[in-house]
């Protein structure tokens, strides 16, 4: 995931000699990361940074890729706990799961619209940030991103989701689900808003994949599967 900070860094110069130009300005970079050429840590970071979006976020874009994943498939809200409980006491169970099927398949839909903000991400990365990045702590990388994408990420996702719901059948799976549950005596009548819940885990589940990459790219040396990888992230082990 460091691999992602700096690879930002690559993306932001357009040419080799821009790089050295920025390292010329910039000469405690050759200081701190002796032995290293700034060509090179920029191109370890975007090696990384892609690495983790392969390893990591298409994964979510996959069918089943939220559904079966345990660490982010999304269930439903808080507020829609008794819900589910409650459908499956009256024999309802196949249209709960179903529920909550829907709600995932628009996840998987919507994460695909992320990777062009990552790399616009990365582009926008600065010299201090690449840096603080890579010697930062496991997760560095990944709040990083999480701080300069978020909102970017929303405003994609929300509408994919909304779009996903019609074309998943989500929105009829649920207006049956809450009106089904509404019709049922004494019980507290409930109008969530699914799609801002499903985007919000959406975002959740993509950062939490990052960070996993991330941490395994910092703390496996085997992880760093390529011999740039492992000159550029050696350099964070003797930080």
């Amino acid at each position: 995931m460091k691999k992602i900070i700096i690879l930002a860094f690559a993306f932001s110069l357009t040419s080799c000699a821009q790089v050295q130009q920025t390292l010329n300005q910039l000469p405690q970079l050759s200081s701190q990361f002796p032995g290293v050429g700034g060509v090179d840590i920029a191109s370890g970071l975007k090696e990384a940074l892609n690495k983790g979006i392969t390893q990591q976020v298409s994964k979510l874009t996959a069918v089943d890729g939220f559904y079966k994943n345990e660490a982010v498939k999304i269930l439903m809200p808080e507020e829609l706990q008794k819900v589910d409980a409650t459908l499956r006491k009256i024999g309802l169970s196949s249209l709960a799961d179903e529920g909550i099927k829907v709600l995932n398949r628009a996840a998987e839909d919507a994460v695909k619209e992320a990777t062009p903000i990552f790399v616009s991400a990365v582009k926008n990365m600065s010299f201090t940030d690449a840096k603080n990045i890579l010697l930062g702590n496991d997760s560095a990388a990944t709040s990083y991103l999480q701080n300069s994408t978020t909102t970017a990420l929303y405003g994609k996702f929300n509408p994919v989701i909304k779009s996903s719901f019609e074309k998943v059948g989500a929105d009829v799976v649920w207006t049956k689900i809450i009106n089904k549950y509404n019709t049922i005596p004494l019980v507290k009548k409930v109008n969530p808003d699914l799609t801002d819940y499903t985007t919000n885990k959406a975002l959740v589940g993509v950062f939490k994949m990052i960070a996993v990459e991330e941490k395994e790219i910092r703390t496996n040396i085997s992880a760093r599967t390529t011999p740039l990888l492992k000159s550029v992230f050696a350099m964070q082990d003797g930080k």
